[in-house]
């Protein structure tokens, strides 16, 4: 069996105290092999925010893939968005803005999506896409194939079309050749699961979008969310799906409350 565990955008600076502990009860009792970050860590990029996320990412005792978000550059501080946007950001979580995770059952690639020069748009490089689906490509057998970026690729409802990744059609289209199952992102704090393409025709993976975990800058109605990703054997095939796990106020916990089959 492999699971991914989906935290997205944090907000560290924004944080709910109880959601925190939540956060970290449900990973510690899920155990995955993989937690994913997918941007927005902080909420504006300073360094106590990321001091809280670090101390977040050590008490989850896991393997963690991030991503940086557009919260993760500095936005007042134009010194520091022009100069030196990401040195927050490495300080407190490495050097390294597209790492790689890979075991037995899993290939998770990062993407920064983020731009200095956007205020909060996501871009993809033509570089970055062939960088991604060259890697896709060299999967070993069995292995689960998954991309995490900040920025959406595809918008469940029409008011967020215009917060979609500039180039997502070119990165769909090369990854949709080199195999790739699954899109994680974050951004809108809006959790839903849609095939990556329209067409049904084009065989092109699974988009999974995360809410806030566990920020205060919950999306309307939408409780704080994460989404948990468990592929596992069936017959002679392998099934995979997607669970969304809401927080209540009630019992100070995460509770699954919707699942979608995404292959098998």
């Amino acid at each position: 069996m492999t699971r991914i565990l989906q935290f997205s955008d944090t907000h560290f600076g924004t944080e709910r105290k109880p959601v925190v502990e939540a956060a970290l009860d449900l990973a510690r009792s899920l155990a995955p092999d993989l937690v994913v970050i997918s941007g927005d860590i902080t909420q504006r990029a300073r360094r106590g925010q990321f001091a809280a996320a670090r101390k977040f990412i050590e008490r989850l005792s896991l393997p963690v893939l991030a991503v940086p978000g557009n919260h993760d550059i500095p936005l007042y501080n134009v010194f520091a968005r022009a100069l030196n946007p990401y040195g927050n950001y490495k300080r407190a979580l490495g050097a390294v803005l597209e790492p790689v995770f890979e075991n037995a059952g899993l290939l998770a690639i990062g993407v920064n999506t983020t731009r200095p020069r956007r205020h909060k748009d996501g871009e993809i490089s033509d570089t970055q896409i062939a960088r991604v689906a060259q890697r896709l490509r060299q999967a070993r057998p069995g292995q689960l194939r998954v991309v995490v970026a900040h920025h959406p690729v595809r918008a469940k409802v029409e008011s967020d079309r215009h917060n979609l990744l500039f180039g997502r059609e070119r990165a769909l289209a090369a990854w949709a050749q080199a195999g790739i199952d699954l899109i994680l992102g974050g951004h809108i704090h809006l959790p839903y699961v849609l095939p990556a393409s329209a067409d049904p025709a084009l065989a092109a993976g699974w988009v999974v979008q995360a809410g806030t975990t566990c920020s205060r800058r919950v999306r309307g109605s939408i409780p704080n969310s994460v989404n948990l990703i468990t592929r596992e054997p069936s017959g002679e095939g392998q099934v995979c799906h997607v669970e969304r796990w809401d927080y209540a106020a009630a019992t100070h916990a995460f509770a699954a409350v919707d699942k979608t089959l995404v292959s098998g």
